[in-house]
C-alpha cells in the first residue's frame, strides 16, 4: 500500500473540497481518484455516501460502478448500471462496464446489447465490432439467441397435425413463412452492416 503523501495532488484536492462541502458532486471525482489509487474500499464508501445524498447522479453511479468492477462485484455493477443505461443509453462508459460484467458472469445476450449499443454509438470502433461478432456467433451458439423460435415451433406443429390443411390454414402458414422470412432477411441486412465494419 502506498504511503501518507505518496498519492496524486488531485487526490488531496478533492478530498479537501469534499471535506469542506460533504454535499457537494465532488464525491464522484473522489471516488475515481481513490480508485486509480487502488483504494478501492475507500472508493465505494465515498461513492456511496455522496450518491445518499445524490442517488440520481450519473457520475455517482458510474463512479460507484467502476470501484466494484475493480473489486470483482460484477453482479453490483450490473444492478447498479442496468437503470443507467435504461436511462442514458449513450453512456458508453456505463455500457462498457455492464457489458463487461455481464460477459465475466457469463450473459452473453445481455452483453451482446450492451455491446451492440456501444457500436451503434460508435461505428467506426474495430474492437467493439470484433467483440459484437464473437458475441452473436457465441449467443446463436450456445442458444441464448435464437431466431423466433417460437414462430419455428408453431409451424412444425402445425406440420405435424395438420398436413394438408384447408384453404384458409395454408393463407395463414403461407403469412407466417412470409414473416419468418423477412426476419431472415432483416439478420442477413445486419449482419452485412456489422461485417461492414471489420477491419481490413
Amino acid at each position: 500500500m502506498k504511503k501518507p503523501g505518496s498519492f496524486s495532488p488531485v487526490l488531496y484536492d478533492y478530498l479537501k473540497r469534499y471535506q469542506d462541502d460533504p454535499t457537494s458532486r465532488v464525491f464522484a471525482p473522489l471516488a475515481e481518484a481513490y480508485r486509480k489509487a487502488g483504494l478501492l474500499d475507500e472508493a465505494i464508501e465515498i461513492a456511496r455516501d455522496g450518491l445518499a445524498i445524490h442517488p440520481h447522479f450519473v457520475g455517482g453511479r458510474v463512479a460507484l460502478a467502476r470501484a466494484l468492477f475493480d473489486k470483482g462485484l460484477y453482479q453490483e455493477v450490473v444492478d447498479e448500471l442496468t437503470p443507467i443505461i435504461a436511462d442514458v443509453p449513450d453512456n458508453l462508459v456505463a455500457q462498457r462496464l455492464l457489458g463487461d460484467s455481464c460477459l465475466v458472469l457469463g450473459r452473453i445476450a445481455e452483453a451482446l446489447g450492451s455491446f451492440k449499443m456501444l457500436l451503434y454509438y460508435n461505428p467506426s470502433d474495430p474492437e467493439v465490432a470484433r467483440m459484437v461478432r464473437e458475441l452473436e456467433s457465441k449467443a446463436y451458439e450456445n442458444g441464448a439467441l435464437v431466431l423466433r423460435s417460437d414462430m419455428v415451433s408453431a409451424l412444425h406443429k402445425q406440420a405435424s397435425f395438420d398436413p394438408e390443411p384447408p384453404a384458409q390454414s395454408r393463407d395463414a402458414w403461407a403469412r407466417k413463412i412470409e414473416r419468418l422470412q423477412g426476419l431472415l432477411l432483416k439478420v442477413e441486412r445486419y449482419r452485412s452492416r456489422v461485417a461492414a465494419f471489420r477491419p481490413a
